[in-house]
């Protein structure tokens, strides 16, 4: 007799295995009416897993500082982070991490403080991201090319104590402080670490090349480096847990309202474990990472910075990653694993150095944020020799849900298929319940380890969004019958501009706020390389005249120099709905059409 299982004792491997040999027998789905019938709970797409590539994972229950940690016992001596050729190894980095810790402790940060960065991809960016969860603090990453405006925002809706940025913007922090709770801001430099001769000559050309600034005399205002220096090595950390928050990453909405995503540890461990897996033919090699994802952006948090570390890689800095540094990068110092967004494959494929620099050492790459052409990813593969993995996910994600196979098959146009452990479905657009059948199109939505936590202090938001532990996207999407997933639209008409996620009523709400304008509406229109760029229809009030450029210009103190507008249409009136709200999919269509004549 065969071997009896008790019910609730059945093997998991072996049934997960006869699931996928049976999902690969396409001709069971060739049989009348059973490919409508087939369901998202069946999970098709775990026979296109990598030979490798675990449908499940066995976690192992432990945070980021004590991964890092793991990565200094193993490999102290082991360059972590290299900038500019000056390279930190890993015992150094631990040191300034636990010196840094050492100064917030003294600073009155306690578990569950906020702590604000405003850095691009530099060293003291990452020890001070480390610092801050040792001692259990929540980290607030900001992008240094926010206004004034927007940082207020993010800093007093956090609760930020302590700011840590650079030079360059440390006179405009200083003005700003007094209309938040930031009490210390401490700022480093550019020259702060470069090898020799650029340490030398960065102080003579820095302030002319406008790479450095002298920051004036404020209370509570500190060197980076001083600090260093004043503070010995915290002697033991704050005990997390995965179900503490470990940051808040913002992130914007179609109200306009930028919000704080809570990931915890273990939405973020988990999601550096479900990466690892992912590729198993990385696992346990020693990689180079090129560090150019900015790492105030999820996608540069999880795939780049934190991916690196736990797994003992080195790590290339690169704070502009535009096409001369890239390439100056990668001839250099010969990363093998480079995360991308497509307007840095376009812009490396479109350098007129290209076809004579070698770009062999990478072997593998990751991209997201925005489709990646596939005449790009044909071209870049075949001058590098590497594969590219491209895949879809949200801040709110920690961000990766779903990644197309890194040698299995790849489907035109599809963001490919679900990481382990993460479920998806697609869902009535009205109803929001209703499974739609597979092939049709509706709402994506998402439940696995790596969801967030929720919105910080937005608990109304939270339940719209998180509904019975499932991610409602607000993409509209649809699966096939292998499992593979397509973003057919935005629900929520976010613009996606130079791989950077800009939310249409945040520029609104500024054209709102202009003295000549009654009313505002704006729309992502395609870029031959920034994938998308940013046109408003403006409706102007009653014996008022403007031209595009003024439009413009005003614009440029209010928002980020991504999220400005490229063209502007002057309209009589805008398409709206009975009740008056202004039709943007209207606007999109139209300029579509018109594009195609």
């Amino acid at each position: 007799m065969g071997e009896r299982y008790d019910e609730g004792k059945i093997d998991v491997n072996l049934f997960l295995a006869f699931t996928i040999v049976f999902i690969r027998d396409k001709s069971f789905y060739q049989k009348e009416g059973v490919v409508g019938a087939l369901r998202y709970q069946d999970k098709p797409w775990l026979a296109f897993y990598d030979k490798g590539v675990p449908p499940t994972i066995n976690y192992d229950p432990i945070c980021l500082p004590e991964s890092f940690e793991n990565s200094v016992k193993k490999y102290p001596d082991r360059m972590a982070l290299s900038f500019q050729g000056y390279e930190v190894t890993y015992s150094r980095l631990k040191d300034m991490v636990d010196r840094f810790a050492s100064c917030l402790v003294d600073f009155g940060i306690k578990k569950d403080d906020r702590v604000a960065i405003l850095l691009p991809n530099l060293i003291p960016c990452v020890a001070a991201y480390y610092a801050i969860m040792k001692i259990g603090g929540i980290t607030v990453m900001n992008n240094p090319l926010y206004t004034d405006r927007e940082l207020e925002h993010q800093f007093n809706d956090s609760g930020s104590k302590v700011l840590v940025t650079l030079d360059l913007l440390g006179n405009r922090m200083i003005d700003l402080r007094k209309k938040t709770g930031i009490k210390q801001i401490v700022y480093t430099s550019i020259g702060d670490y470069l090898p020799f001769p650029k340490n030398f000559l960065f102080p003579l050309v820095a302030k002319k090349q406008k790479l450095a600034a002298d920051v004036k005399s404020a209370p509570d205002v500190y060197k980076w480096k001083d600090i260093l220096k004043k503070y010995s090595p915290i002697a033991q950390g704050v005990k997390v847990t995965f179900y503490d928050v470990a940051m808040l990453q913002y992130t914007g909405g179609t109200t306009g309202v930028s919000k704080g995503v809570m990931l915890t540890h273990g939405n973020l461990s988990k999601q550096i474990q479900q990466i690892d897996a992912w590729f198993p033919e990385f696992r346990d090699r020693h990689e180079i990472m090129l560090g150019a994802l900015p790492f105030f952006h999820s996608f540069g948090i999880s795939c780049s910075m934190n991916n690196a570390l736990c797994a003992g890689w080195g790590n290339i800095l690169v704070p502009k990653p535009q096409p001369d540094p890239l390439l100056e990068a990668i001839t250099k110092f010969k990363p093998t694993f480079a995360p991308l967004v497509p307007t840095m494959y376009i812009g490396l494929l479109n350098h007129p150095k290209i076809k004579n620099t070698d770009l062999t050492s990478i072997k593998g790459c990751f991209s997201g944020s925005a489709p990646l052409p596939v005449e790009v990813i044909k071209e870049f593969e075949k001058i590098t020799g590497a594969t590219i993995s491209e895949g879809f996910g949200m801040t709110e994600s920690s961000p990766v849900t779903h990644a197309n196979p890194f040698k299995g098959v790849k489907k035109i146009g599809s963001v490919g298929i679900p990481y382990p452990d993460t479920e998806c479905r697609i869902v009535d657009l009205n109803d929001g319940v209703t499974d739609v059948p597979v092939g049709e199109t509706g709402e994506l939505i998402v439940k696995g380890p790596q969801i967030m936590k929720g919105y910080w202090n937005r608990p109304e938001e939270t339940l719209k969004t998180l509904i019975d532990g499932w991610l409602y996207t607000g993409d509209i999407a649809r699966m096939d019958e292998d499992g593979y997933f397509y973003i057919v639209d935005r629900k929520k008409d976010m613009i996606i501009s130079g791989g950077f996620n800009v939310y249409p009523r945040d520029v609104d709400e500024v054209f709102f706020e202009h003295p000549k304008v009654q009313e505002a509406c704006a729309i992502g229109i395609p870029h031959p390389t920034r994938g998308e760029q940013i046109k408003v229809f403006v409706v102007l009030k009653e014996r008022e005249t403007a031209t595009q450029e003024e439009l413009i210009g005003y614009c440029k103190t209010k928002l980020a120099a991504y999220k400005l507008p490229t063209q502007i249409e002057f309209r009589k009136e805008l398409p709206k709905t009975n009740v008056g709200k202004v039709l943007r999919k209207t606007l999109r269509a139209e300029e579509i059409e018109k594009n195609k004549k």
